[in-house]
């Protein structure tokens, strides 16, 4: 029970907290796939505190045992749809290295349609398991059998977590995390592991007592884990938007720099008796071209590789093919080809009706198409 409380006070809170981050960052209009991000990570946190506290009330309020299967079933039942949560919230972690292969399957559809395909392959695999739980009248095997269901699905959700992480960290230069991500993967797995073991058989190797803490300490601890890794992950997004904030304030003054030019040049040329107007403007000019450059240094434009891969082929191929095709080529979803270009504009300020015109040129412009992955020959 005590576990119940500690998973339910945590988790229900921070859910809340972080839902609240998502709320105010929605306002601001931050990056849509960034903070889509947050939300299923709230969600997923909230789901086990949510679970936890169905538990406190059922055994608490209704007599209900602890390992009665109304509480087994749902426990599986939580724990499938925080891995579904998890699952969706990956893709928003940022970095530049080739994604998961679960990952990369997921980013292929639309939320609606990941909930459905999730949501259909465990009906067929639960309605055996429950049918198999419901008719044993082994209560201690019955209950080991069900979590089948979620074991599978919750360790690839480790591993992809696992690697979507270290590639974020590494990205970030904050490599010292990978012990901390390891160890969260490790914990799922003795978490995981611990369910499908009957108690009879962890008696023949220790105490029922220890056996039970080592899954409580396991189940509490990859929890822990996993919100403190995401809060850091969600912090240093947040130092990430702030530099984009600063690369806005660097192309202002980019553009202020170069009208005081044009008024400098006007000037002398109008008249060279203006030496104190031209005189002024100078000092202008040297005091924003510092500023400039300092900007210039802390918000250079920086395009992923995967950016750059989108940049390539829409140069390669753009004047042939439309946005569809040229993602069909890449094989990956129009919505995430349209995000790609989305964030690049954002990058390189470009907006308007000629902004794939634009694209194709600075492509070319800035020696891109090596990093091309698809021909157009064909």
């Amino acid at each position: 029970m005590l576990s119940y409380y500690i998973t339910a006070i945590v988790c229900i809170l921070t859910g809340f907290v972080i839902q609240r981050i998502y709320s105010k960052e929605k306002l601001r209009n931050a990056k849509a796939i960034s903070i889509q991000g947050i939300k299923w990570f709230a969600l997923a946190i909230f789901s086990w505190g949510l679970g936890a506290l169905i538990n406190i009330i059922l055994i608490s309020f209704f007599d209900v045992a602890n390992e009665d299967k109304v509480i087994v079933s749902l426990g599986v039942f939580f724990s499938l749809i925080n891995s579904l949560f998890i699952l969706m919230s990956i893709p928003s972690i940022e970095h530049h290295g080739k994604r998961n292969l679960v990952i990369r399957i997921i980013e292929r559809f639309t939320n609606k349609e990941v909930f459905m395909i999730f949501g259909g392959i465990l009906f067929m695999i639960s309605s055996v398991f429950l049918i198999s739980f419901y008719s044993n009248s082994q209560q201690d095997a019955s209950n080991n059998v069900i979590w089948l269901i979620d074991i599978p699905i919750s360790l690839v959700v480790a591993i992809a977590l696992l690697q979507e992480l270290n590639k974020a960290f590494r990205k970030r230069g904050m490599r010292f995390m990978y012990l901390p991500t390891f160890a969260l993967f490790v914990m799922i797995v003795i978490a995981v592991t611990h369910r499908i073991i009957p108690t009879e058989q962890a008696a023949e190797w220790m105490h029922i007592a220890t056996w039970n803490m080592i899954g409580v300490i396991a189940s509490l601890s990859f929890k822990f884990l996993f919100i403190l890794l995401f809060t850091i992950l969600l912090y240093s997004w947040k130092l990430l938007a702030e530099k984009e904030e600063q690369q806005s304030e660097f192309i202002k003054l980019k553009e202020d720099n170069q009208q005081l030019r044009k008024e400098q040049e006007t000037l002398l040329l109008a008249n060279e008796s203006h030496l104190d107007t031209i005189k002024n403007l100078k000092s202008d000019l040297n005091q924003q071209q510092k500023k400039y450059e300092q900007l210039k240094k802390d918000s250079a434009v920086e395009l992923s590789d995967r950016q750059k891969e989108v940049l390539a082929n829409l140069g390669i191929c753009g004047a042939k093919k439309s946005y569809t095709e040229i993602a069909e080529a890449m094989n990956i979803s129009v919505d995430g080809f349209q995000t790609h270009i989305y964030q690049i504009k954002k990058v390189l300020n470009i907006s308007g009706s000629g902004g794939k015109e634009q694209l194709i040129t600075y492509a070319l412009e800035n020696d891109l198409l090596s990093y091309a992955t698809i021909s157009c020959n064909d």
